[in-house]
């Protein structure tokens, strides 16, 4: 899903369909299995440059070098993880806490507290064979898009495919609940709906192109949800980035209402975007189905 070895592998593989990276035995021994690496073995121990840290196996953003520091234990140590990409998991004995990629499960190694290296008194212990990196002069050139049409399954399967796309993220956003699950979203209680969050790169696709495909793969005059899906969760909005990504919003919201489609798509600010639990990420791709309640209308 990455240059960096991670996306480019991802992309070759059956064109843009997600599937995960293949995996040496000795990187299965880690990230599927849970095994260690020896200490300082890995590549990434005394590693200085600026960019961010990537799940080996689905390339998933997790680290960022400003949040790497020098523990001299072995392994790289980390402060901070990116919002919502990492999930802790306590060891069966209790006397420790797994730290797993939240979108694959891929096993990273284990978090520590309180042992005062940082303001910040968190150690993520992580192995090197566990990651990738991308240089920062390489993530500047990406950009984000987030939308939100429905059944995030059903976007995501589109949006994959999509050439120039390179990561695709389910989740939760536009609500004022922190950290909420697939139940409390349910619940109607927070306020958020079902989004995707999508990382692409520029020099491939643009926005433009992605948004006319997301009105394009839902639809956007249906008011209360979309197909079957009814309910808050399920309204057709656009989470803009920045004022051209609005922009172009309201240009294409233009183009369609002259065409006489009774848009109702809402334009509203991104704000936090809160990762989806692990079995919504991917999930036709992993079922090997065709979405329920989405399908391709050509529109412009």
């Amino acid at each position: 899903m990455i240059f960096l070895i991670g996306w480019l592998t991802a992309c070759a593989q059956n064109g843009n369909d997600m599937k995960f990276n293949p995996l040496t035995p000795e990187e299965g021994k880690v990230i599927l299995h849970k095994g260690t690496e020896r200490p300082f073995s890995g590549k990434y121990v005394d590693f200085k440059e600026d960019g961010t840290y990537t799940c080996k196996q689905c390339g998933t953003p997790l680290f960022r070098s400003e949040d790497k520091f020098d523990s001299d234990c072995g392994w790289p140590s980390f402060d901070d993880e990116i919002e919502g990409a990492v999930k802790r998991i306590p060891d069966a004995d209790g006397q420790r806490t797994e730290i797993v990629c939240s979108n694959c499960g891929g096993h990273l190694g284990h978090v520590f507290k309180g042992e005062r290296f940082t303001e910040k008194n968190t150690r993520h212990c992580v192995n090197s064979i566990s990651l990738n990196f991308i240089p920062e002069n390489i993530m500047s050139k990406t950009d984000t898009a987030i939308f939100a049409g429905g059944c995030f399954w059903g976007v995501e399967y589109y949006m994959q495919k999509e050439p120039g796309v390179i990561t695709t993220t389910v989740g939760y956003t536009g609500g004022t609940k922190k950290n909420p699950t697939y139940e409390e979203v349910c619940s109607h209680t927070t306020g958020h709906v079902e989004a995707i969050e999508i990382v692409f790169d520029p020099g491939k696709t643009s926005y433009e192109k992605l948004a006319r495909l997301f009105f394009e793969i839902h639809d956007p005059t249906q008011a209360n949800g979309q197909g079957p899906d009814i309910g808050e969760q399920y309204f057709s909005e656009i989470f803009y980035r920045t004022d051209e990504q609005k922009e172009i919003a309201e240009k294409l919201i233009g183009i369609l209402k002259n065409k006489g489609y009774k848009v109702v798509t809402r334009l509203r600010k991104a704000t936090e975007f809160w990762q989806a639990e692990n079995y919504h990420q991917d999930y036709y791709e992993h079922k090997g189905s065709l979405p329920y309640c989405h399908g391709y209308t050509k529109r412009f």
